[in-house]
This record gives C-alpha cells, structure tokens and sequence, in this order.
C-alpha cells in the first residue's frame, strides 16, 4: 500500500535521476519513467481511488506536490542543459548584442505608384485590373486602332503570336471593364507594359496608369480639374497646368498635359529645353467608335480617358534622369529614397 515514506523515496529517487542525466534523452527518459501515461507517480496518482477514505486526502495531497516540484526540476534542468550547449557554441559570446539586419525600402516606383493611387481613389476612382499577355482584339482594335491603322507604328509591340503580344499600354483594362460592367463607371488601370524601346528615358518594361470616367454628363471641364488636381497633389499646390491638342485613336478631342518644370520653377533650362513646360500625360474625351465596341450608346453616355507613365513622374518628382537606373538595383542608389 501507497504511504508518505514510500512517495518521499520516489521524490529522491526521481530528483536524483533527474540531476544526473547528461542530456536531453536522458530528461526524457527520467520524465516517462516518473510522469509519463504509466509512470510510477502517475500510477499511485491513479490509485488514490482506491485507498481508504482517511488516506486518500493525505497520500492525494502529498502526490500531487511530488509532481508539481519533479515538473519544476524537470524544466531547470533543461534550461541549464540549454545554457551549457549555447556557452560551447565555437567564436560566439553571447554577451554581445545582436546584430540588427537593415530593413528594407519600397522601391522608388512602387512608392509613386502607391501615391498616385491614393490621389485617385480619393477622388472616387476604383482599382481594375487585367492580363499583361493580351489579345490584340483589346490592345488595339477595341480601342479603334484597327490592322491597317497607322497608330500601330507609334506603339513598338512584342507579339508573340498575330493574335497575342503582351499590352503596351493599360487600355485593354478599360475596355474589359466595360465589357463586364454597366456604366457610370470610374476607374483607374495601374500595371505593367513593354514596348520595344531601351535608352535613357524607355524601358522595355514600364508602368502606367490608366484612367477612365463615364457617365451621362461627364465634360472635357472634368477632365481638366481631375487632372488639375491630380498634378498639384504630386507635385506641389505652385504647379501650373496646360492642355496642347493631341492626337489618340481611341480619344476625341486629344490633349496633352504639361506641368510647369519642377526643375527650374517654369524659367527655363536644360531639362525643360528652355520651355518652361514637360509633358506629362495625355488624355481625351473617349471615342465613340470605342463605346460602340463594348456595346456602350455613345449618344447617352460620354467619357474621358487619360494615361500617364509611372517612370516619368518618377524621374520628375525625384530629379532622376536616367530611367536605367529604376532597374541597375544599385544599393547606393535605392537607398536614396
């Protein structure tokens, strides 16, 4: 039968194992045998039931403070194992402090791009997006740039069959969108497109944003104060706009818009060409021809469209003027921003 001097020598005797093993295996080896499912406490914890009712508080008591103080040993000597395997580790003195690893940054056109966003979603555009392998049908026949057409010639596309080629611009978003969607609609096509073009102001890679309203009364006014306002958001409340007529297939009228130089303030220099304007982006009231493609009535509703590149408005808000250098990943350069 289960007493007090029979549970005080399986105490010493599990202490004692438990002090005397030389690792991880042997703590565990002690653990089973004293608390595992059929250990010895474990048992005589299961057989208090059995005892006779004026020893069961007793032995019950007693039991289950023997297995709180093994449980208590049983964790120190892992934390003292712990200690003498990490103080053995060769060339490491774990009194120094840690080594702190750099954070890293967002990259310069994913920081505009965020930012432009964010002016235009707080003006009520919503966020579309689409595939970057496109059809040509969305790349430029929707967009009333048929075949023949000679806009093709403006664009330096990779095709990569006579159907397919990856989109040189964003507008196949619009068109998509409106295909699947009724109007009003007020969006904006941020992504990636390429174009065959390598030199200090092209990639063959690069980003732009799209952007298309339409409704039953939207005006060439609404154009010009959306963009108004989106050029002072960027680049300052002192920017001063203009509007030059332009030429889009798939816009009618055509703009391009120019912002004061950043550079030199609108006086003129090197950058400018002694202007005191860059251009920016071009916009327009869009075609009816591209409504009658996603089964739009151009009589009742109208539009604008614009589109700008995110590696310009880079360049210009950061005074950079080599787009090269978004893609070198040069660390000394990166960090800058």
């Amino acid at each position: 039968m289960v007493d007090e001097k029979s549970l005080e020598e399986l105490k010493k005797k599990a202490l004692s194992e438990i002090k005397e093993a030389e690792d991880e295996k042997g703590l565990e080896a002690a653990r089973v045998k004293f608390l595992g499912r059929k250990g010895e406490l474990t048992r005589i914890l299961k057989s208090i039931a059995q005892l006779p009712p004026e020893l069961k508080p007793v032995i019950g008591r007693l039991a289950n403070q023997i297995k709180k103080e093994l449980e208590a040993a049983l964790k120190e000597a892992q934390q003292e194992l712990k200690k003498k395997k990490e103080s053995r580790l060769p060339g490491v003195d774990l009194t120094l402090p840690g080594r702190p690893y750099p954070l890293g940054k967002l990259h310069p056109i994913t920081q505009v791009m965020t930012e432009l966003c964010e002016i235009f979603l707080r003006m009520g555009f919503s966020i579309a997006t689409g595939p970057e392998v496109e059809l040509d049908y969305y790349n430029f026949e929707a967009l009333n740039i048929p075949p023949d057409h000679p806009a093709r010639d403006m664009q330096a596309t990779f095709y990569l069959t006579d159907k397919v080629l990856l989109r040189t611009h964003t507008s196949p978003i619009q068109i998509r969108t409106m295909e699947r969607e009724k109007p009003p609609l007020r969006i904006i096509a941020p992504g990636k497109v390429y174009r065959c073009d390598s030199d200090v102001t092209h990639t063959p890679m690069f980003h732009q944003i799209e952007g298309l309203m339409v409704d039953r009364d939207v005006s060439f006014a609404d154009l010009k104060g959306v963009l108004s306002v989106f050029a002072r958001e960027i680049f300052g409340e002192e920017t001063r706009v203009r509007f030059r007529p332009s030429y889009f297939p798939f816009t009618e009228p055509s703009v391009e818009m120019d912002i004061s130089c950043v550079i030199c303030g609108g006086e003129g220099c090197r950058v400018c060409g002694q202007t005191g304007w860059l251009e920016i982006l071009g916009a327009g009231m869009v075609h009816p021809n591209v409504f009658r493609a996603v089964g739009y009535d151009p009589e009742q509703w109208v539009g604008f469209a614009f589109g700008l590149g995110v590696e310009r408005i880079t360049m210009l808000k950061f005074g950079i003027d080599d787009i090269r250098l978004f893609y070198e990943n040069h660390l000394r350069f990166l960090e800058q921003f």
